[in-house]
């Protein structure tokens, strides 16, 4: 299924079920192995508890949402917002973090991607070279899972021809075969070569309300990020009905850059490769109960 749908929007595009590499290895360096054993999907708050009016006091912890999901120990993949409680701005995040269990601690390996108050480029840092705990705040979008070696979907696609993005593409392939029955997905994915455009949130919360996507636009900063970059999405093929943001991704990389991914900006160039599973299970945590369609893509 992927696969058909990948060659509609790339001139290269390959999909088999493989072993998952070793993700504790480069380009990943993640707290754990692989991305299976009991996958799951987390949407956690959403974005109403960021626009058009900031709601700080939207906390979370990712050892509680381990637990919330059933999963205590969970090796957590996906995009977020950074606590503004700790960090004292907004920012993006990146979280990958080994969550605790009974016999261990948590590992977070987690990235920020804030604006550079020196010079307003990316200063991407590693969550733990500053803070100690494993908060995010107002939203995030989540996959889970044992963190365990096994099968997964490898994805490879070169040579974009189509408008979609990677993620995009992804996602409305399963939607359009799948119709009703919605399929979700979590993992890992490189994008190998080429240039990606990525946003990062300014520091400062809005002081006017955003009420529309051209308002969110203008507040975001754009950047143009090289690769490799390394990607977290969590995709759904299509809302069964509980306010769910169907697609996000965020991204690291090891020479500095990295945010929220919107689309790779050298499509005859650019290389992509990704490691999913398919998850089983879904969970809406703390779902707003004030809901907008504004700032979702």
């Amino acid at each position: 299924v992927l696969q058909k749908g990948l060659k509609e929007n790339f001139a290269d595009a390959q999909v088999s079920v493989v072993d998952c590499p070793d993700l504790t290895q480069e380009p990943f360096n993640f707290p754990a192995k692989g991305i299976c054993g009991k996958p799951r999907i987390a949407d956690v708050g959403g974005v109403p508890y960021l626009i058009p009016i900031v709601q700080k006091e939207k906390v979370y912890d990712l050892n509680t949402v381990a637990k919330d999901i059933e999963l205590p120990g969970a090796f957590i993949l996906g995009a977020g917002a950074v606590s503004s409680r700790v960090l004292g701005i907004n920012a993006e995040f990146i979280p990958i973090v080994k969550t605790k269990s009974e016999k261990k601690p948590a590992v977070n390996g987690s990235y920020v991607a804030q604006i550079n108050p020196a010079d307003k480029g990316c200063l991407l840092e590693k969550y733990s070279s500053k803070y100690n705990d494993c908060e995010f705040g107002l939203l995030a979008n989540l996959y889970a899972s044992e963190g365990q070696p096994g099968k997964v979907i490898e994805v490879k696609a070169n040579g974009r021809t189509g408008e979609l993005n990677f993620v995009s593409c992804l996602r409305q392939t399963l939607e359009k075969h799948y119709g009703e029955k919605p399929v979700g997905m979590g993992g890992t994915f490189v994008i190998q070569k080429g240039k990606a455009k990525i946003h990062i949130m300014p520091p400062e919360f809005s002081a006017c309300p955003l009420n529309t996507d051209e308002d969110v636009n203008n507040w975001l900063k754009f950047f143009e990020m090289k690769a490799p970059l390394i990607c977290q999405p969590v995709i759904v093929s299509r809302d069964p009905g509980f306010d769910l943001r169907v697609e996000h991704t965020h991204c690291f990389s090891h020479h500095g850059e990295g945010g929220h991914y919107h689309q790779d900006t050298s499509p005859d160039s650019v290389q992509y490769l990704g490691y999913f599973q398919p998850a089983e299970l879904l969970f809406r945590i703390d779902r707003p109960q004030e809901t907008h369609l504004v700032g979702r893509d």
